[in-house]
C-alpha cells in the first residue's frame, strides 16, 4: 500500500512538472534586439521621361492595319513598324489626279475659247475705231460741203462713235467673262490638286517607320467599341491620331508612385528605396527619391471618392534590359533606421483599457505587461520600455478579451 501511494505521488509530481514545463497554447515570438527600419510601402509604375511616339496618321481617313511589328522587339531608325491598307487611298489618289488633269484641260480650253472671243471683239473694236475716225474726218468737212451733207456726216459720226463704245464695252465684258470662267476652272483645279497632294501625303503615311533606335512597346488603348483595352493587332481598324507604339529611352526610366498627405512630410529627397518588380521576381532593385510633388493631385486610379496625394519619382541604381514602361513594383522607402533596438511583431501589441500591452510567456502561462511602443513600420514595432531581449510574447490575446 505504501509503495502504491508513493508511486501515485510521484506520478502527480511528474504530471505537474510537465504541465509547468509545457509551452503556451498560443503562438509566440521572441523579443529581439535588432535594427529597426522605419519604412513606407506603396505601389509604383515604371515610366520613361523621354520616348518616341508612333501615331496613326491624323488625316488619313479609314485606317486598317495590314502589318504590325511585335511588341518588345528591338528596332532601328527607319524600320517599318506599321503598314496600313493603301487600297482606298491609292484609288482616291488616282481619282484626284484624273480630276486634276480634266480641270487643267478645261482651263486650257476656256482660255483658248476666251482668247478667240476676245480677238473677235478686239477686231470689232479696231474696225469701229477706224470707222469712227473716218466719220470724224468726213464731219470735219462740213464747212466746205453743203449743209445737208454736213448733217449727214454728223449723224454718221455719232453712229460710228456709238458702235465704237459698244464694241469696247463688249471687249471689256468678254475679257471679264473669260477671266471669271478661267478663275472658276482654276479654283476647281486647285481643289483637285490639294486633294491629290493630301492623298499623296496620306499614302506616304500609310507606312510608319521607327523614328529612332530602341525597344518597341505597343500601347494599349480603348477599341472594339470601347469594350477592351489592348494593343492593336493586324486586321483591326484604328482612329486617326491613335497612339500605337512607343520607343522609350531606357536610360530615362523612372519609377513613379503616390504617397498619402500624412506621409508627405516624412518622405525626403535622396532617401534610399528598394523595389521588387512584378515582372522581374528574380531581382531586387535599389534607388533613391529623386523628386516629390509640391502640390497634391487627384488620384483617379483609386476608388471613389478620389483621394488627393503626392507623386513621387524614383531613380534606379541598376539597369536591366527587361525593364519596360508600365511595369508595376512594390516600393519600400527607408525613412529612418534605429540601431540596436528592441523589436517585436506588431501582432504582439494589444490595446487594453487604454494602455499598450504585451503578454510575456512564462511556461504555459502569460504575464500581462504594460509596454511603450515608439513607432511601427510594416509588421514590426519598436519597443522603448517594458520588454527585454530573449523574452517571448504572445501573438494572440491569451485571455481572449479585448
Amino acid at each position: 500500500m505504501k509503495l502504491a501511494a508513493l508511486a501515485i505521488s510521484l506520478l502527480a509530481i511528474l504530471g505537474a512538472f510537465r504541465l509547468v514545463a509545457r509551452g503556451p497554447s498560443v503562438p509566440t515570438a521572441e523579443v529581439k534586439r535588432d535594427d529597426f527600419v522605419d519604412a513606407l510601402k506603396f505601389r509604383g509604375e515604371v515610366k520613361a521621361l523621354k520616348t518616341l511616339q508612333i501615331v496613326a496618321p491624323p488625316q488619313a481617313g479609314d485606317l486598317q492595319i495590314l502589318k504590325l511589328a511585335q511588341d518588345g522587339i528591338s528596332v532601328k531608325k527607319g524600320d517599318v513598324v506599321v503598314e496600313f491598307d493603301k487600297t482606298k487611298t491609292v484609288q482616291d489618289l488616282a481619282q484626284f489626279k484624273s480630276a486634276l488633269s480634266s480641270a487643267n484641260a478645261e482651263i486650257a480650253q476656256t482660255r483658248a475659247q476666251g482668247s478667240l472671243v476676245e480677238q473677235e471683239s478686239l477686231t470689232a473694236v479696231e474696225k469701229a475705231r477706224y470707222d469712227f475716225e473716218v466719220a470724224k474726218l468726213e464731219a470735219s468737212k462740213q464747212e466746205i460741203v453743203s449743209r445737208i451733207e454736213g448733217e449727214e456726216a454728223k449723224l454718221a459720226l455719232a453712229d460710228a462713235e456709238q458702235k465704237l463704245r459698244e464694241a469696247e464695252k463688249k471687249l471689256a465684258s468678254d475679257r471679264s467673262s473669260n477671266t471669271s470662267k478661267t478663275r472658276n476652272k482654276q479654283q476647281a483645279s486647285e481643289k483637285n490638286r490639294y486633294d491629290a497632294q493630301t492623298a499623296e501625303k496620306a499614302l506616304a503615311a500609310m507606312t510608319l517607320r521607327a523614328p529612332g533606335n530602341g525597344t518597341l512597346i505597343l500601347d494599349a488603348f480603348w477599341h472594339n467599341g470601347g469594350n477592351m483595352v489592348a494593343p492593336a493587332k493586324a486586321g483591326e481598324r484604328v482612329w486617326p491620331g491613335t497612339l500605337l507604339a512607343e520607343i522609350p529611352d531606357l536610360s530615362t526610366l523612372r519609377v513613379t508612385g503616390r504617397i498619402d498627405e500624412n506621409e508627405r512630410g516624412r518622405v525626403l529627397q535622396g532617401l534610399p528605396v528598394s523595389q521588387q518588380f512584378d515582372a522581374i521576381p528574380d531581382r531586387k532593385f535599389t534607388g533613391r527619391i529623386n523628386q516629390i510633388g509640391t502640390l497634391a493631385s487627384t488620384d483617379f486610379s483609386s476608388g471613389w471618392p478620389f483621394p488627393r496625394n503626392f507623386i513621387v519619382e524614383i531613380t534606379l541604381d541598376q539597369a536591366d534590359p527587361r525593364l519596360r514602361p508600365g511595369m508595376s513594383a512594390d516600393v519600400r522607402v527607408t525613412l529612418d533606421r534605429v540601431a540596436d533596438a528592441i523589436v517585436i511583431p506588431t501582432e504582439a501589441v494589444f490595446q487594453k483599457r487604454g494602455q499598450t500591452k504585451a503578454f510575456v510567456a512564462h511556461g504555459s502561462s502569460f504575464e500581462e505587461r504594460t509596454i511603450q511602443v515608439g513607432r511601427k513600420s510594416g509588421d514590426r514595432a519598436l519597443v522603448t520600455s517594458g520588454l527585454k531581449p530573449g523574452e517571448r510574447v504572445a501573438l494572440q490575446d491569451p485571455t481572449g478579451k479585448e
